[in-house]
């Protein structure tokens, strides 16, 4: 709150005739429509005024402080101000004036949810798009797992509140609900799956095998054509249950070999189309904040939300190929977003 304005002339003026006539100083507080106190404080003493506040000078930093609090700031990311400047010995300096002076140097962020990309990572980018830029991407299955979970990811519930309403509060569990793996793929305009994992199976080279030949071998994969069989290409990820020995040499036993098995560069999500596809069906299944009491109900709303995908979706996301592809050369290797 800010300072009031001191008495004038003509309120002290009338706060002593006011006295003449035998006023209180409540009373004459409640004519003049000001603070009793300050009515008090006059009559004590008329001579003084309001105290000025007094500003106190700030801590000063020499330009070679300056350089170490740099240095300190590019080396401790995330780290407090006062962490910062005590790791440089310096010390009274208040924490307005040591955000004052990292703010122009440094920014105040969150930790990347991505890992940082050495050399090798972003030259095996670089490679995997020279070596695919020609490649008919309508026929390559991009294949991938999702979990999810009852209450989803965290800080999605937000939206819009009216005046005088009160934001849901959202259902608390004591113990984790768990979630559900899935698995799916697109290649051109269809959606293959998805497919659960059965609960409480971990996903290692001899159950992912046998996952693969329960859903996608059986359910999808034989009912097509020998054609379309010889040309179509397999993506997965580099998961360790995907390229172990054991996976790569039972692929290779059902025909998935070779140039019909894509080779996958390593922390390269982001180019993967069917993550697209997984950000579409986790903002319907948790729209409005949804929450879910079972597993079961979570897995319907997986299968519903996928029904509703159409395959104009599922081809814009196919399509996207040939300009990730271009990004990666572009942006030598680095990260192209999603």
């Amino acid at each position: 709150m800010g300072q009031k304005k001191d008495l004038t002339g003509s309120e002290k003026s009338k706060i002593v005739r006011y006295l003449a006539e035998g006023c209180s100083s409540l009373k004459i507080a409640k004519l003049l429509k000001r603070d009793h106190r300050t009515i008090k404080r006059f009559i004590q003493n008329s001579q003084q005024g309001r105290k000025k506040r007094v500003e106190k000078p700030r801590r000063k930093i020499t330009a070679h402080e300056l350089r170490k609090v740099k240095r300190a700031a590019a080396k401790m990311p995330l780290a407090t101000s006062l962490a910062i400047f005590q790791s440089c010995n310096i010390t009274g300096v208040p924490k307005s004036t040591r955000c004052a002076i990292l703010r122009d140097t440094a920014k105040v962020r969150k930790a990347e949810r991505r890992p940082p990309l050495n050399k090798t990572h972003k030259l095996k980018p670089q490679d995997w798009a020279k070596k695919y830029l020609k490649t008919d991407f309508s026929k390559v299955l991009w294949t991938d797992e999702m979990r999810v979970s009852l209450d989803g990811p965290d800080g999605w519930a937000r939206g819009w509140i009216g005046k005088g309403q009160r934001a849901p509060v959202p259902l608390r569990r004591q113990q984790s609900g768990g979630g559900v793996l899935v698995w799916a793929g697109i290649i051109k305009d269809e959606l293959v799956g998805p497919f659960r994992v059965e609960d409480g199976v971990k996903l290692n080279s001899q159950s992912y095998c046998q996952f693969l030949e329960d859903t996608f071998f059986k359910q999808w994969y034989r009912k097509k054509s020998a054609s379309f069989k010889k040309n179509m290409i397999f993506m997965q990820d580099n998961a360790p249950s995907h390229a172990s020995k054991y996976s790569t040499a039972w692929l290779a036993r059902k025909g998935i070999k070779e140039e019909k098995l894509m080779t996958w560069p390593p922390c390269s999500p982001d180019l993967n189309p069917i993550e697209n596809l997984w950000s579409i069906i986790k903002c319907e299944i948790y729209k409005e904040g949804k929450q879910y009491t079972s597993l079961n109900s979570v897995w319907e709303a997986v299968v519903a939300a996928a029904r509703n995908v159409d395959g104009e979706q599922i081809k814009t996301l196919t399509e996207s190929m040939d300009g990730r592809l271009l990004s990666v050369l572009a942006k030598k290797g680095g990260y192209i977003g999603r």
